[in-house]
């Protein structure tokens, strides 16, 4: 069995801080024929992103379970044959078809969820704590929502497209960082809520950004820590909001989420050390809040369409040219 974990970069340093037990991760485990399956799954109680791959097939079902109240949300990545998949909620065996690829699953974890696949597998499994989700219905002017429709053998479009974005970075050492994967988890939170929950009376909801005192203590923190290992939770915290209505009131004050404006002030970070310093592109990238040389150098092009080498003997040929000369 082969398994590789990921929840923020630089996970393995020796100057990275100790995981917390609530932080948000992606794995991703792979079976071959050789491999024990577990009867039972146990997930933490938090927010995770598993890939579970296959290439054999179970022989006996495997039973899910979660350490706190959350909903199981299972996509599969490959097509499966009838009579190859079956999952039971409650010990009720459902009903289900031919599996094809990215159709979805949405039961409850107090269900005490089981599947069995009697040929070769790959899916993806999100477990969504039910805190969490409550957050995001109070944010959204929704009350606290008790029950979710259970789905199996679903097409939802929005559910595969989302599985998409983060099915490159599922068990890379370079996956997403913690600030990243908080907030893919309030965009498939709101997603589940709207389609899936059994929802009350729409009340109000608050509009709006930041106000001046919450736009520099998040641009203080988030500044703090480059490398992007904070919580979304903490920052809402040191602004008095919840994660959810600091997530969007942050998007509607600068423009983006807070990770993506983080990785443009890496970026800011990085240029100006290329320019003002001689420092290897590995220190910089270090500096800059970047795991490596490789994601640097792979952000960096994104961003500028060249290479951080590229960009610095650039600027430096600009800086002496005629027109550039005291």
């Amino acid at each position: 069995m082969k398994k590789a974990h990921t929840g923020e970069p630089n996970r393995d340093s020796a100057h990275s801080r100790e995981v917390c037990a609530e932080d948000p991760f992606t794995t991703h485990i792979k079976l071959d024929a050789r491999s024990a399956a577990p009867s039972t799954f146990r997930t933490p109680g938090t927010f995770t992103v598993t890939r579970l791959e296959s290439l054999a097939g179970l022989p006996d079902r495997i039973t899910k379970l979660s350490s706190v109240p959350a909903l199981l949300v299972s996509i599969s990545l490959k097509s499966l044959p009838l009579h190859s998949y079956q999952v039971w909620a409650a010990d009720k065996l459902l009903p289900t078809t031919n599996v094809s690829a990215f159709r979805s699953n949405v039961i409850d974890f107090d269900s005490e969820p089981r599947c069995w696949a009697g040929k070769a597998f790959d899916y993806v499994h999100y477990t969504v704590p039910r805190l969490g989700l409550d957050d995001i219905a109070a944010d959204l002017g929704f009350g606290r929502v008790r029950n979710y429709r259970l789905s199996v053998v679903e097409d939802d479009l929005v559910l595969a497209q989302i599985t998409r974005s983060i099915l490159p970075f599922i068990g890379r050492r370079d996956g997403p960082s913690l600030l990243a994967l908080d907030q893919f988890s309030l965009i498939l939170g709101a997603h589940l809520l709207q389609r899936y929950g059994v929802l009350q009376k729409m009340g109000k909801v608050s509009k709006g950004g930041l106000a001046p005192w919450q736009k520099r203590r998040a641009a203080e923190l988030l500044r703090e820590n480059l490398d992007g290992r904070i919580r979304l939770a903490d920052v809402a915290r040191e602004c008095s909001l919840s994660a959810s209505h600091f997530a969007r009131s942050f998007k509607e004050t600068f423009g983006m989420a807070p990770h993506k404006w983080l990785i443009e002030r890496r970026i800011e970070v990085g240029k100006q050390l290329l320019r003002q310093t001689t420092k290897l592109i590995s220190d910089i990238a270090i500096q800059s809040g970047f795991r490596d040389q490789t994601a640097f150098t792979r952000t960096f092009r994104q961003a500028t369409g060249i290479s951080p080498g590229q960009w610095r003997r650039y600027i430096a040929a600009r800086a002496i040219e005629p027109k550039n000369l005291a």
